[in-house]
């Protein structure tokens, strides 16, 4: 599994700065998954982000630079994207994706474990 651990060193020092997280990483999706809470938050998916964010967003989401939706059996998984390095190589846009990732992560369900 290739995936950037510079970008990975990257969430993994943003997510640090949120108290009272519990944050697991995991590899998944051809990367490497964060899960917060025991949720799913954000990935890195080679060079690109995977990010999990409240479905209502769609419309705003995709309109940002670098987004790319998630395809799965040749639909659209709302609730998730792709981004490309040019939608968050800058400070404020990364910012962006984490936040909308922790404040998704707050509301969401986690899935039921096996």
């Amino acid at each position: 599994m290739a995936y950037s651990t510079e970008l990975a060193d990257r969430i993994r020092e943003r997510l640090s700065l949120v108290p009272d997280l519990e944050i697991r990483e995991k590899k998944m999706f051809s990367g490497l998954s964060f899960l917060v809470n025991d949720k799913m938050c954000i990935n890195v998916s080679h060079y690109n982000l995977m990010c999990r964010y409240h479905p209502d967003l769609e419309e705003e989401v995709s309109e940002r630079t670098g987004f790319l939706p998630m395809m799965m059996k040749g639909k659209q998984l709302k609730g998730y994207c792709y981004v490309e390095p040019v939608g968050f190589q800058k400070q404020d846009d990364f910012e962006y994706w984490i936040k909308i990732g922790l404040d998704y992560n707050a509301i969401a369900k986690a899935s039921k474990k096996k």
